[in-house]
C-alpha cells in the first residue's frame, strides 16, 4: 500500500530549491552536506557574512523576518535582531553583534560568528567557503549517525537514511514529546493491509537511530487506523499510533506529530540531507 501521509510543511524547516551544481558554486557546508544559496559568504569589515535564513533553517530554526526585524527560535531560545544594527536580543538579553545585518539579494547577512554563538557549533571560512559542524544527536548515552526511515508500497518499498544531525535531533523530539499515554497492542498491525478485522493498523514507517556502526540505538514505529470499515464499527479505535520497540511498549500518537517527522524527513531530502539506501518499489 502507498505511504499515506498529507504533506504538511512543519513549522521550522522551509524547503530550499536546490541543486549540486549551484551548491557547489555557493559552498555552503553543513555537516559536511552541501547546502544551496543563492547568496554565498563574503567578507564585510573582516567578518565574514553568511545568509541566515540558509543556515539557520537546516540547524532547526524558524526564521521571521517582518520590518527589517528578524527573529529566530529553536526549542527554548529566541533570538531577535535588526539589518543595520548591531544590537540583539537572546532569550531577553542584550548581545553585540561584530558587523550589523544587511540585506544582499533580499537575503539577510549575518556574522558567521553569530551562527555559531547561537547554536553552539563549530564554524570555519576558508577559501570561500564555510564549513559548520554540530553536535550529534545522543540517545542512551549514544551518539547517533544517522536516522534510518523505512517504509513500505504495494510492491516493494524503501530504505533511506538522514545524516543532518539538526535534522535528527528535531525528529528524536517530535516522537518523544508526543508520546501520548500508554495502550495495548492492537489487535491487527502489520505492513501489510489487513481489511477482515475492525481496527487494523497498517505500519506508515519504522525510523531507526543508528550509532556510528550501524546498529539501531532507538526504534520507533508509526500506525495509522486503517479506513477500511463503516466509521461506527471504527469508534474508540486512535487514529495513529507508536510502538516504542526499546521498551516494546504501545502509545497513543497524532497525526500533526506523525505528518510534522514525515515533513522534515523531506526537508532533509530537499537539502541533500538525505541518502537512498535501498528502493525496491516497482
Amino acid at each position: 500500500m502507498k505511504k499515506i501521509i498529507p504533506s504538511i510543511i512543519f513549522a521550522f524547516i522551509l524547503a530550499i530549491a536546490s541543486s549540486p551544481a549551484y551548491a557547489a558554486n555557493h559552498p555552503i557546508q553543513i555537516d559536511g552536506v552541501a547546502v544551496a544559496s543563492d547568496v554565498k559568504p563574503e567578507t564585510k569589515n573582516k567578518r565574514t557574512m553568511v545568509p541566515l535564513r540558509v543556515v539557520s533553517e537546516n540547524l532547526g530554526a524558524k526564521v521571521d523576518w517582518s520590518n527589517s526585524k528578524v527573529t529566530l527560535t529553536k526549542s527554548s531560545m529566541k533570538v531577535t535582531l535588526q539589518t543595520n544594527s548591531t544590537a540583539a536580543m537572546k532569550n531577553g538579553e542584550a548581545v553585540q553583534l561584530d558587523v550589523k545585518p544587511y540585506i544582499k539579494n533580499n537575503r539577510v547577512m549575518v556574522p558567521l560568528r553569530f551562527i555559531a554563538e547561537t547554536f553552539g557549533c563549530k564554524v570555519n571560512y576558508s577559501n570561500s567557503k564555510v564549513t559548520v559542524e554540530t553536535a550529534p544527536l545522543v540517545i542512551h548515552n549514544v551518539k547517533v549517525k544517522a536516522l534510518q526511515e523505512e517504509y513500505h508500497m504495494t510492491m516493494g518499498g524503501v530504505v533511506q537514511q538522514v545524516k543532518g544531525n539538526a535534522y535528527n535531533a528535531a525528529i528524536y523530539d517530535a516522537f518523544v514529546q508526543n508520546k501520548g499515554a500508554k495502550v495495548d497492542a492492537p489487535a491487527s498491525y502489520s505492513w501489510m493491509v489487513n481489511i477482515d478485522v475492525p481496527g487494523s493498523y497498517y505500519k506508515n514507517a519504522q525510523y531507526d537511530f543508528l550509532d556510528e556502526k550501524g546498529n539501531s540505538v532507538q526504534r520507533f514505529d508509526v500506525y495509522s487506523l486503517l479506513h477500511a470499515f463503516p466509521d461506527e464499527l471504527l469508534t474508540g479505535y486512535p487514529e495513529v499510533l507508536l510502538y516504542d520497540a526499546n521498551e516494546n511498549q504501545w502509545y497513543l500518537f497524532s497525526g500533526a506529530a506523525r505528518d510534522s517527522i514525515q515533513s522534515l524527513v523531506d526537508a532533509a531530502g530537499k537539502n541533500g540531507f538525505l541518502k537512498v539506501i535501498s528502493n525496491t518499489v516497482a
